[in-house]
């Protein structure tokens, strides 16, 4: 089951024109503040009347302008998740979510006990929403809204009000959501964390435009895809845990190549992604030796994009995905690089923060 979505819509000083697909799986809605992202899911979920649109779900037709066709906001099956989880203070966490199951409306879905497992709340169902972090309760929020029993999620910049423990702390729910439901979910950040983390798709709107959309490993290995901050310039490799050495180390399959990072609690077998920062990424023509460095991915040059200033981005095509390196044209010079060359990236085992590390890998 698909969401397509096709709007225009004229505010003062601000023109909204998009058109995506968003299949099963996490399709991001990702820009700055301004772009329009917030405004799409309100479109989705019928709170904005835009002046142009078509909105369908599989089957399901949500809006349609031209037909004069709209189902109200009650109607349309959605789960919401907002940044402020909205928990009835006055009730206990399980009739916080025995409210969303008065949605469900008969409709079969995931059971209260797999949804309450699923997001580890089994234990808080007693307390009330005072006494939660602000991660418990933003879990609370989204099992209210999975036993609403809905067939497309909107998540709106869910984890915008919480610090970095409580994002690191919520992440993992929020990936299981690729995996273990079959559904869209239309999740709206500017965090270029959560959308490697999340994503399966991404779009990428400016200024009320899409200027890109894909699968995400081929957006954010796009050197024009994110724009032009260093942070958001970076490639996402796929790899399998393979052991745990005695060390502290973990040690990956990155498509044939061993990588090494600091001890991840994954079992042997688990399927990850990895974000990596095109700057903490060194080149050679040669295969190094003598380097602490142990992490080498051999692979060949794809395309090589000047800056306005000294830096060029380099694409290596290697086993594990596009990997992007940020280095200078002097340096791209004096390697003689082109598309075609072989060459070997270097990536240093603390390179990789934890937060940049998610699973499962994309597709």
């Amino acid at each position: 089951m698909t969401l397509s979505v096709a709007i225009t819509h004229a505010f003062a000083g601000f023109d909204l024109d998009v058109a995506f697909d968003a299949p099963p799986g996490v399709t991001v809605l990702f820009g700055q503040s301004g772009s329009g992202k917030t405004t799409v899911m309100r479109a989705v979920a019928g709170l904005l009347e835009a002046q142009h649109a078509r909105i369908t779900l599989g089957d399901t037709t949500l809006t349609d302008t031209a037909q004069n066709r709209a189902i109200p906001t009650h109607a349309r099956q959605l789960g919401y998740i907002f940044q402020d989880a909205r928990l009835f203070p006055h009730l206990t966490v399980r009739q916080n979510l025995d409210y969303g199951t008065r949605f469900a409306r008969g409709r079969q879905g995931p059971s209260f006990d797999r949804i309450v497992g699923m997001l580890g709340i089994d234990h808080l169902l007693s307390r009330r929403p005072a006494t939660l972090s602000g991660g418990e309760t933003q879990r609370v929020a989204i099992g209210r809204a999975l036993l609403a029993r809905p067939r497309l999620i909107l998540a709106d910049e869910p984890l915008a009000a919480l610090d970095e423990p409580r994002k690191a702390e919520i992440l993992p729910y929020f990936e299981r959501l690729q995996t273990e439901l079959d559904m869209p979910v239309l999740y709206v950040t500017h965090s270029v964390t959560e959308l490697a983390r999340l994503a399966n798709q991404v779009v990428v709107l400016k200024s009320g435009r899409v200027v890109q959309s894909g699968p995400v490993s081929d957006v954010m290995s796009d050197p024009a895809g994110l724009g032009d901050s260093t942070r958001a310039i970076g490639s996402l490799l796929r790899a399998t845990v393979q052991r745990h050495h005695d060390d502290g180390l973990t040690e990956l399959d990155a498509g044939g190549s061993a990588l090494f990072l600091p001890r991840l609690d994954r079992d042997p077998g688990a399927s990850i992604r990895l974000r990596v920062a095109a700057h903490d990424v060194i080149l050679s023509r040669t295969r190094p030796t003598g380097l602490s460095a142990l992490n080498i991915l051999s692979g060949t040059v794809k395309s090589i994009r000047d800056g306005d200033g000294p830096g060029a981005l380099v694409a290596l095509s290697t086993p594990a995905g596009t990997c992007l390196a940020r280095i200078t044209k002097r340096s791209a010079a004096a390697l003689d690089l082109a598309p075609g060359a072989e060459c070997c990236a270097i990536i240093k085992t603390v390179a990789i923060a934890p937060e940049d590390i998610g699973g499962p890998s994309p597709v």
